[in-house]
């Protein structure tokens, strides 16, 4: 196909939180490269999917929730979210129909930025295996009625139900040019930064109850030897207490060895090579809460 004929673009995933973008992202690119947790507001970067069809690529931004936000992080959350809205040709806006009853109500602040962005917009019902089929016309009128989508499409990213319509009516929005990526590239994100974030995912899973959001993993070192030789591993992740330090360690290093050990097998599917990971714990008190311990943690 021409490049006059093939299309490429960006498109954002926008919406509030732990409605399913993240686990839409991986379902379209059939592979996982967004962490997925119950937990809102896991996504805190913009991670970019790429999506690459004959005769088409999308680049999709997944981004953080859209929330009203009064701490420094999740400000600098917002503001990422806000940025790929600027950088799309097009949005997709995620939705939760799990709650008919008051989703709307909660989707106003996205809304909102949506329609100010002047980007043509679709809108993804998602979750819809959780509702009675009598509930999704009425949530379809009432979402008509709120802003002027280019479509309005029911889905289920964890089953798959409705993402081929979805893709489909994405690269219609897309301008015609040439692909930006190589077809079997699927990000632009460093492995360290995925690795990163595979260990944050196993963490909050493990301590979902206990662990609040003041936590953050970087990688102090990664090292690949010549196959076979394992690649060695060593991630700190950042607490801002030493009763939060406690917690993550467990009794006799109980819990960050389980946290290790499922990090581990993720990774080692990413990279194909056996993995020696290493996990340290530390300190940062408050770098949740100004703008230069965000830094200082999340930029290095």
């Amino acid at each position: 196909m021409s490049d006059n004929a093939h299309r490429c673009g960006v498109i954002a995933i926008a919406g509030r939180p732990n409605v399913g973008k993240s686990t839409l992202l991986n379902r379209i690119l059939g592979a996982k490269i967004a962490i997925v947790t119950p937990k809102p507001q896991t996504t805190r970067d913009r991670i970019l999917g790429i999506w690459s069809q004959p005769g088409a690529q999308i680049l999709f931004h997944d981004t953080p929730g859209i929330h009203v936000a009064t701490k420094a992080l999740n400000r600098r959350m917002v503001m990422e979210a806000q940025a790929a809205l600027d950088d799309a040709d097009a949005i997709l806006m995620m939705t939760d129909a799990s709650d008919p009853a008051t989703c709307l109500k909660q989707d106003n602040n996205v809304i909102n930025r949506v329609r100010e962005s002047g980007k043509p917009a679709v809108l993804a019902i998602n979750k819809i295996d959780l509702i009675e089929k009598a509930s999704l016309l009425p949530l379809i009128e009432t979402y008509s009625k709120a802003m002027d989508f280019k479509a309005i499409i029911p889905i289920s990213a964890q089953d798959g139900d409705g993402i081929e319509n979805l893709t489909d009516l994405l690269v219609t929005l897309i301008p015609k040019g040439p692909a930006m990526y190589p077809d079997d590239d699927l990000s632009d994100r460093p492995l360290r930064f995925l690795v990163a974030e595979i260990v944050r995912e196993k963490l909050m899973l493990a301590l979902r109850h206990e662990l609040p959001y003041s936590t953050a993993v970087t990688i102090e070192e990664f090292i690949e030897p010549a196959p076979p030789a394992a690649v060695r591993i060593s991630a700190l992740i950042h607490v801002e207490r030493a009763s939060q330090k406690g917690i993550v360690i467990g009794k006799q290093g109980a819990m960050l060895k389980e946290i290790g050990t499922a990090a581990r097998h993720d990774i080692q599917d990413l990279i194909g090579r056996p993995v020696m990971l290493t996990l340290f714990v530390r300190v940062d008190e408050d770098w949740t809460t100004t703008d230069e311990g965000i830094s200082t943690v999340l930029d290095n």
